[in-house]
């Protein structure tokens, strides 16, 4: 998909949520996004191995502000109130995920989840949140293509 593919896409709201992207567009993604006015972050988690590590590198780019607590909660709290990067919508894009999910599984999974539910509360505020999850599909097949 083109960058301009991903705008139309993005800038509706009642589908935004986490899906998988297997493509490799996260350029594309990104481009998009900052093309509708969104924040746009995009996570490395190509040496996250624990989660510690991947709410680390979550943080770290999303900027998060120094209340965050480094756990699951916090996660919640920080990706519901996005009060210090005000926007249209967001987008996270998380890239390299194959060796969290290989090394901490559950705790890829609970991220996920985290997000997921994000998505389901700004989509209630009609504010677009989207998640990109850059894998391989095994493993994630419960995620939908882009």
């Amino acid at each position: 998909m083109t960058s301009q593919d991903y705008a139309t896409r993005l800038r509706d709201f009642r589908r935004a949520g986490v899906y998988h992207e297997p493509h490799g567009d996260g350029a594309a993604v990104l481009a998009a996004a900052e093309e509708d006015g969104y924040a746009a972050f995009s996570v490395d988690l190509k040496s996250a191995g624990d989660k510690d590590q991947l709410l680390a590198a979550i943080a770290a780019a999303a900027q998060f502000p120094d209340w965050f607590g480094r756990n699951w909660d916090a996660l919640a709290d920080c990706l519901g109130d996005l009060s210090w990067r005000p926007a249209e919508g967001y987008v996270f894009l998380l890239q390299h995920c194959d060796g969290i999910h290989g090394r901490a599984e559950a705790d890829f999974v609970t991220a996920i989840q985290v997000f997921s539910e994000a998505a389901d509360e700004w989509r209630g505020q009609g504010v677009p949140f989207w998640c990109f999850v850059d894998m391989q599909a095994d493993g994630i097949a419960w995620l939908p293509l882009v």
